[in-house]
């Protein structure tokens, strides 16, 4: 049952169910669930004179204040927990977050809280603050190691973007890398920052490359906004992401998005359109192979329906946004959350 976050009352009612549902998870499963969710501008009220991000104040345009927050905080965790059914996620890949202050938030107003979760964050060069960050259960996964990669134009054309997150950890004593990627928007025009997009997808390959020098067998799940669609060069020709269903164990990589193409929904809405820009890309050995493997099966856009809204000018189904250009609108983001499951074979 879908519960409204409208009144004061469900609010509370939201959270004392999601305590009795989530308190008997079995941290013994051999499943983890990996989330990936850009929650669209989730700012803190406080002007931070290092960023462009007074219009998230409550005197900036926006009037962005703690009640408004508390709510999209609220429905933030409740799209995370929806898109790992039911239950806290192992790993959660997050983008436009602002600062490691919201993390914390997160964790400490919401159920999240009990889910004994690690942070890994690093604040980007972003010109607006916004930055990716991982988290994951302390007691279900072991940290090895985490690096952020930036990805900077050159002289000739300057920019920056935020880091690519790179996080190694153990799952059972077997080795995985995730990556989490917000890749440079199409703000100016998708040709004139196609080039930014391809520039991430070659630093991503190379870093991936480098891996598999060290150990042939690395296994890799990327995850992200990369605002580019599974078709684009950046990724089938640049970062090497397969969309073929043919020979899976031998492709170096593959975009999970492939077995999506029966949706009828994407990630993201743009007049009337549906687009796929928030994937999960993993190694062939995740897919078809032994040990940690990946679930084509519950790789997902959730779309539950808390997170939709009626279009009315195009008709269908649309992201619940937080706002509608200037205006409060009362919802969480423009895209919807992934998930996927690794299981042990």
């Amino acid at each position: 049952m879908i519960i409204s976050l409208r009144s004061s009352l469900t609010f509370i009612i939201l959270l004392v169910l999601s305590g009795f549902c989530l308190s008997g998870q079995n941290k013994q499963s051999d499943k983890y669930r990996v989330v990936f969710y850009n929650a669209e501008n989730l700012f803190d009220p406080f002007d931070d004179p290092s960023t462009n991000d007074k219009e998230y104040t409550p005197r900036g345009k926006s009037h962005w204040t703690m009640a408004r927050l508390d709510q999209k905080v609220m429905m933030v965790y409740r799209a995370l927990i929806a898109a790992s059914d039911g239950t806290f996620p192992d790993v959660i890949g997050m983008a436009e977050i602002e600062n490691l202050w919201i993390i914390e938030y997160l964790l400490k107003k919401t159920p999240l809280k009990e889910g004994n979760y690690g942070i890994i964050h690093k604040e980007s060069p972003d010109p607006r603050g916004i930055d990716v960050a991982l988290l994951y259960r302390k007691d279900r996964l072991i940290p090895v190691d985490y690096e952020f990669i930036p990805v900077r134009g050159n002289k000739a054309k300057r920019f920056a973007s935020r880091d690519i997150l790179h996080f190694k950890a153990n799952i059972r004593k077997e080795s995985i890398d995730f990556f989490v990627n917000h890749w440079p928007s199409r703000s100016g025009g998708y040709i004139e920052t196609q080039q930014k997009r391809n520039l991430a997808a070659g630093i991503l390959r190379h870093k991936l490359d480098s891996l598999l020098l060290v150990n042939p067998k690395s296994k890799f799940l990327l995850m992200g906004d990369f605002n580019a669609t599974p078709d684009e060069t950046c990724f089938t020709k640049i970062l090497g992401a397969s969309i073929e269903k043919e020979n899976l164990a031998s492709a170096k990589l593959i975009n999970m998005a492939q077995f999506w193409s029966k949706e009828k929904i994407g990630t993201i809405r743009s007049k009337g359109h549906w687009e796929i820009f928030d994937q999960f890309i993993c190694s062939g050995n995740l897919i078809e192979g032994t040990g940690v493997q990946i679930s084509p099966n519950e790789t997902i856009i959730c779309k539950e329906s808390f997170l939709l809204e009626d279009d009315k000018r195009y008709l269908g189904k649309k992201p619940f946004r937080t706002y509608m250009g200037p205006i409060y609108h009362g919802g969480v983001s423009d895209h919807l959350p992934i998930s996927s499951l690794l299981f042990f074979k």
